[in-house]
């Protein structure tokens, strides 16, 4: 058995990361996807374990000390990370894990699995972004100015990573995005 290959996508909030992954997912059944852990309240429909697992700030940092992250990153208030011990176990296996975090985390992981193949999602311009935020309804202005501010980094470290891929197009970004994963 051959040893599995990790791939870190990361882009702006609201770029539409989730959309294309679950096409992905659909389509490629044999890749896993590692669940974060978070700290921010789950929106409407999102499960624990499922989706996110939603921990207190306390329960978080603990894991942080036990070094039980293979990163972690502070975003829009809240801290997000990538259990270490699920995404070793897929990859043992064989499997391809993509890692859908941020873009702190995505350099934490370049560092510690400088093998791992970064993918970044952008949108067609931050108009756009901003109005896909937007229509989500699930920030306040304050939130939805942040992140924002945080996509213009984003998109501004476009460089740093290995394959871009522009999500304008809902089916060539998906074709784009499985190239980027799987090629």
């Amino acid at each position: 058995m051959s040893i599995g290959r990790v791939v870190v996508l990361t882009g702006p909030s609201g770029v539409g990361k989730g959309t294309l992954l679950k096409a992905i997912l659909s389509q490629h059944p044999e890749a896993f996807l590692s669940i974060s852990a978070t700290t921010r309240s789950p929106r409407p429909g999102e499960v624990d374990g499922q989706h996110y697992y939603f921990l207190s700030r306390e329960e978080f940092q603990t894991k942080i000390a036990e070094q039980e992250f293979l990163e972690w990153a502070e975003f829009a208030g809240n801290l997000y990370g990538t259990p270490r011990s699920p995404v070793i176990e897929q990859v043992n296996l064989g499997r391809t894990v993509i890692l859908e975090i941020e873009l702190e985390g995505a350099r934490q992981v370049r560092k510690t699995l400088p093998s791992a193949r970064q993918v970044v999602l952008l949108p067609p311009s931050v108009e756009e972004l901003e109005q896909r935020i937007r229509e989500r309804a699930t920030e306040d202005e304050a939130a939805i100015a942040r992140r924002l501010l945080q996509a213009q980094t984003e998109i501004g470290a476009a460089k740093e990573f290995d394959r871009c891929v522009i999500n304008d197009q809902l089916d060539t970004a998906i074709t784009a995005l499985e190239a980027a994963i799987f090629s």
